[in-house]
């Protein structure tokens, strides 16, 4: 039993632990952002980002799941990635074409009128990282979890870099003199006023560069357009683009729907402090990313095995562990994270716990949705989706004009809470899998538990308090090890992957 879950763990690590540390110098960016850039200008930012969220799912429309699941049924035939990468490819050439050429009036149409660039540096980004979806999936397909991490890290480290010289290097060289010749030189194309346009630029830059790391990938891409197998990958992928685009509006129309159902006078500053506090969900954001990569290809690949229902039961299971785990270290020591932004950002940290539970529930549902993806009954997934999208938008509309971004939290967490219950029960109904529904209600009632009781006791002096989270954080530990009947050093050699 511990056989797959050792190579799951492993693959984990692999993808996780590279692109993690990557993720964590993009993070890093997090309080220099709010540390430079007004709420507004932060707002604007990630109100761009969320657009892009949309857009990405549609330009993929779902041929990364595709792929995995039809290359496993085709043992890795070239005709399977080329089929998937030239559709990719001529759906993001097309994107970026009609984006540099209708960039005003799409300006317009999203209230950017003024900045028209906006669109123009969009259109590269979305489309170059559309483009790359697929090439990386194949190095997942394929098991090259090195060289994946190994371009993500790569493309992370030089948006971080790209960022630094743009919004703190060229600031401090212009504003404290120095060498004339260089201040020129610099201000041929930094303009201090326009912060927001060089981390579009940064990304850009670094989007670019995964083009030259993936070039062999590509050039594999301009094979042989199938059509029998293109077929069957739209018949498969199209339900998984309405299941990642309600995902989408699950991910991202918070901050748009604040944006424009606020005054417009504080609107982009909420949202602004909104995604800076979205941000300290950091670890949990992390792993499920990381667990992501792995167990998608993972999951197709084991189906075959006849245990592979109890290996599903037993991976949610210690997934629940860790992600509990990190709930209650993120919350226990909020008074020290929440430096990691801004002051002036800080006000909005009431949403932080709403919205680390709300990640904790969609990263059980990621687990869950196994079943309609193994059974090629896809359509299922779009249902849950639109149904997570429907409450999305309803609890925003009916409680962002009162609560503003509480609500929107709130709107995610009963979103995802949703999701994960409906897939639960319609996967039982058609793919059941013994998952142990009792040990879960434990670790995560035990997590709220502790976390409601030190919240109690936060009028106890800092270091006192400190202390006595440091406790709770031991004491769920037990209690895990209590329900699974273990010792503490055999329960983290099981969670890592050990005999």
């Amino acid at each position: 039993m511990l056989n797959p879950l050792k190579q799951l763990a492993g693959q984990t690590a692999i993808y996780g632990l590279p692109s993690i540390l990557g993720r964590i110098l993009g993070y890093l960016l997090v309080p220099v952002y709010t540390r430079v850039l007004m709420q507004g200008e932060y707002g604007a930012f990630s109100v761009m980002y969320s657009y892009a969220g949309f857009f990405i799912v549609i330009l993929t429309f779902g041929m990364e799941t595709a792929f995995f699941r039809y290359a496993s049924k085709y043992d890795n035939s070239p005709n399977v990635y080329s089929s998937a990468f030239l559709l990719v490819f001529a759906v993001s050439a097309l994107f970026i074409l009609l984006t540099q050429c209708f960039a005003s009036p799409l300006a317009s149409l999203i209230d950017y009128a003024e900045h028209p660039e906006y669109v123009r540096w969009f259109g590269w980004i979305i489309g170059i990282d559309a483009l790359v979806s697929i090439p990386f999936a194949y190095l997942r397909q394929l098991g090259k979890s090195k060289k994946f991490a190994t371009v993500r890290m790569a493309n992370i480290i030089l948006n971080v870099l790209c960022n630094l010289f743009f919004i703190v290097l060229c600031p401090y060289i212009m504003k404290t003199g120095g060498n004339s010749t260089l201040k020129s030189l610099i201000g041929m194309f930094f303009n201090e006023n326009k912060l927001v346009s060089y981390v579009f630029i940064s990304n850009i830059i670094s989007s670019a560069s995964v083009l030259i790391f993936l070039f062999p990938e590509i050039l594999k891409g301009f094979g042989k357009f199938d059509v029998a197998v293109w077929k069957k990958l739209m018949v498969f992928g199209i339900p998984m683009l309405f299941v990642g685009l309600s995902g989408s509006i699950n991910e991202n129309i918070d901050r748009l729907m604040l944006r424009y159902l606020l005054p417009e006078e504080i609107a982009e500053a909420q949202v602004g402090i909104y995604s800076a506090c979205y941000k300290i969900s950091i670890l949990m954001a992390l792993f499920t990313q990381a667990y992501r990569y792995a167990a998608e290809p993972f999951f197709f690949n084991y189906a075959k095995n006849k245990d592979s229902k109890d290996v599903y039961a037993v991976l949610l299971n210690y997934f629940v562990i860790v992600v509990c785990v990190l709930f209650l270290f993120t919350m226990l020591f909020l008074d020290v994270i929440i430096f990691f932004i801004g002051e002036d950002f800080r006000e909005g940290q009431a949403v932080i716990p709403v919205l680390m539970m709300a990640l904790l529930f969609l990263g059980v549902y990621y687990n869950l949705s196994v079943w309609y993806k193994l059974m090629d009954k896809t359509i299922y997934g779009a249902i849950i989706s639109f149904i997570g999208a429907f409450i999305t938008i309803v609890v925003n509309l009916v409680t962002i004009p009162f609560f503003g971004f509480i609500g929107s939290a709130w709107a995610t967490l009963a979103c995802y809470a949703a999701m994960m219950i409906i897939s639960y029960f319609w996967g039982q109904k058609h793919f059941p899998v013994n998952y142990n529904i009792k040990k879960f209600g434990i670790y995560i009632g035990s997590a709220l538990l502790i976390y409601f009781t030190s919240l109690m006791l936060g009028h106890l002096n800092f270091y006192v308090h400190l202390t006595i989270n440091c406790s709770f954080l031991l004491l769920f530990v037990l209690i895990v090890c209590w329900v699974e009947k273990t010792s503490p050093k055999t329960a983290i050699r099981k969670l890592v992957g050990g005999k």
